[in-house]
């Protein structure tokens, strides 16, 4: 069960560089964004990296309980 606990950590922070990533992109984005219109499409592609980043943690975190509650 230990591997699954450190498989699900690892995961997990995997997920969370995804959500820091995505964050100072869309910060970056924000600051150098010479209209409204290039924003929101910076947004736009910036929103399914997020979505699949939280994904990645959530997996991750019930992949560590998983391993708590069986272990």
């Amino acid at each position: 069960m230990g591997l699954l606990i450190w498989g699900g950590a690892c995961v997990t922070v995997l997920g969370f560089a995804g959500i820091i990533w995505s964050l100072v992109a869309v910060l970056r984005a924000r600051r150098s964004a010479p209209s409204d219109d290039a924003l929101r499409a910076r947004i736009g592609r910036m929103m399914p990296v997020n979505l699949a980043a939280f994904l990645l943690s959530v997996l991750g975190l019930m992949l560590v309980v998983l391993g708590i509650v069986f272990g």
